[in-house]
């Protein structure tokens, strides 16, 4: 696997444990450009601190509002600026309200869940479209989402089980609209890690002690290199024949029933 010239962006970088930045160190091992990106304010102002951490600097830290069209179309200019193609997307982002999560599945309003899924599903496809230009002048492009396994219903994820089958649809239609400009669109199902994300759902603890007791190969919630080298993996022109998938990286966890 080798991502030498590859130009990719990050979106959803936060702090050393998050997936987005993990996702970032293996591409950069791997020899690819990055820039990095994500919401304004506190959380942009995080991932400038800690981008000098990883192997090799970005070649740029930018911030946008991924639910405002706005801000997309500004982030591809930025983009733009320093790239005149874009190899890889990937799209690390999620959020739902509290009231989204805990148990509260029959309470939920609306405007939550559509929060929900605004920003964890319909952002894909309006942060792949706003970098479609550039992406179509890449020779092999790829983009690469996260999810969790949204076929069966989890204790306490709640709507994010719905956002996440959502987001997972939204990976197959833009396989199948994109293939044809040579655009590959693939998603992860990652074992759960423990990471800010995973902390701000109630109960995510005691859900996550089930990965280790039934996969097959075992799972640690603490290391998400494995998860990263896959997106790395799928980022690469190794994965040129693959688009329109989930891959499973979960120590082979929804491989068994019990």
């Amino acid at each position: 696997m080798d991502l030498t010239g590859k130009k990719i962006l990050v979106f959803g970088v936060l702090t050393e444990t998050s997936m987005g930045y993990k996702i970032a160190e293996s591409a950069s091992e791997q020899g690819a450009d990055i820039i990095l990106a994500n919401a304004p304010g506190t959380a942009s102002n995080i991932m400038k601190r800690i981008s000098s951490r990883l192997p090799n600097k970005p070649v740029d830290c930018l911030s946008a509002d991924i639910t405002k069209p706005d801000d997309l179309a500004a982030l591809a200019l930025s983009i733009g600026a320093h790239w005149d193609s874009l190899d890889g997307v990937v799209h690390a982002v999620a959020f739902a309200p509290q009231d989204a999560l805990g148990g509260n599945f029959l309470k939920t309003p609306f405007d939550s869940v559509a929060k929900a899924m605004e920003v964890s599903a319909f952002s894909l496809k309006g942060l792949v479209a706003s970098l479609l230009p550039l992406l179509e002048k890449a020779p092999r492009a790829s983009v690469v989402s996260l999810t969790f396994n949204a076929q069966v219903a989890w204790p306490v994820y709640d709507w994010m089980g719905p956002t996440k089958a959502a987001l997972e649809s939204i990976n197959r239609y833009l396989a199948k609209e994109l293939g044809p400009r040579g655009i590959r669109v693939n998603a992860v199902d990652s074992g759960p890690i423990t990471t800010m994300a995973g902390k701000s759902i109630p109960g995510f603890d005691k859900l996550a002690t089930l990965w280790p007791e039934r996969a097959p190969l075992g799972w640690d919630t603490s290391d998400a290199k494995p998860v990263a080298d896959v997106v790395a993996f799928l980022l690469s022109d190794s994965s040129r024949a693959i688009t329109g998938q989930v891959i499973h990286v979960d120590g082979g966890f929804t491989a068994v029933g019990a």
